[in-house]
């Protein structure tokens, strides 16, 4: 395999969701052409209005190396999954579900033979969603962060039959972003997941319990500990019901710690999933 110096020339990422429109402006700003697939026409719109958004914002802060009309000129979004035969790179970027994820992986490996495949699960296994691939040595994870043009960080995660030199690759990749990438083998969570989520579960369950208030909560890591943001605001960025599933997939591997409390299946189940609705463990 030819190594990299730099961000492919040509990037896919399959799903416009937050995540995929980050990922999106993320290579644009590298100067890469990026080609989103989405589902719809209703889809199509909403990824071009969400990388169009973040775009458009970074430039109003002087964050943007070219005007924002070069950056966007190098966008096409579609649903026609043909424009990926043409990428050096194609990122999964859907729901958290590993049976959709292993679908779309087919399908996208099917029309992008050439392409390297990677997978932007925060906690799914790698070696579990190329188990259907023909190429499992053309596949890595990219664990991006949200949002993903400010994040610093970038899993790379290895499957027990990717390539070393792929994973060289993937690594001067999101360097060539501006990021930091580690690097991490494929294990329940990896690194990231597995230690935000133990510690958010656990300030879920001082709320329970009345040790103190959601801010006050949030307020010991932020002042105390230096962390942006307190564990509960985070999830609410997240999403509970993201939360939730990556609690529920770690509980199932690694055992009851990671059992998730009552009040987070409870907030979920009344539809209050953080700021993306409004309300969460805070009113946004």
């Amino acid at each position: 395999m030819m190594r990299s110096t730099s961000a492919p020339s040509t990037v896919g990422v399959y799903g416009g969701g937050r995540m995929g429109a980050g990922i999106a402006h993320a290579f644009l700003l590298a100067g890469a052409d990026v080609r989103i697939v989405e589902t719809s026409d209703d889809t199509v719109r909403a990824a071009r209005e969400r990388v169009e958004g973040s775009v458009a914002n970074a430039e109003r802060r002087g964050k943007l190396p070219a005007p924002a009309t070069e950056l966007l000129s190098r966008l096409v979004v579609t649903t026609d999954r043909t424009p990926l035969g043409a990428c050096a790179l194609v990122i999964e970027a859907v729901p958290e579900d590993p049976d959709l994820k292993r679908r779309v992986l087919r399908d996208v490996e099917e029309v992008a033979a050439d392409a390297v495949l990677a997978t932007n699960t925060s906690s799914l296994s790698i070696d579990d969603l190329a188990r259907e691939l023909a190429r499992p040595e053309r596949f890595v994870g990219l664990h991006f962060f949200n949002p993903v043009p400010a994040s610093e960080l970038v899993e790379v995660v290895v499957g027990t039959k990717t390539s070393r030199d792929l994973v060289a690759d993937a690594q001067t990749w999101v360097t060539a972003l501006g990021k930091t990438a580690i690097t991490v083998s494929d294990s329940p969570g990896f690194a990231s997941s597995r230690l935000g989520v133990a510690l958010a579960l656990e300030a879920m369950r001082m709320l329970e319990e009345g040790v103190a208030s959601a801010e006050d909560i949030d307020t010991a890591m932020t002042l105390g500990y230096k962390h942006p943001l307190g564990p509960l605001k985070t999830t609410d960025v997240v999403g509970l019901d993201v939360r939730l599933a990556i609690a529920e997939h770690l509980a199932r591997e690694l055992g009851a710690r990671f059992e998730p409390p009552r009040i987070l299946r409870e907030l979920v189940a009344a539809g209050h999933l953080g700021r993306k609705t409004g309300r969460g463990f805070y009113d946004w």
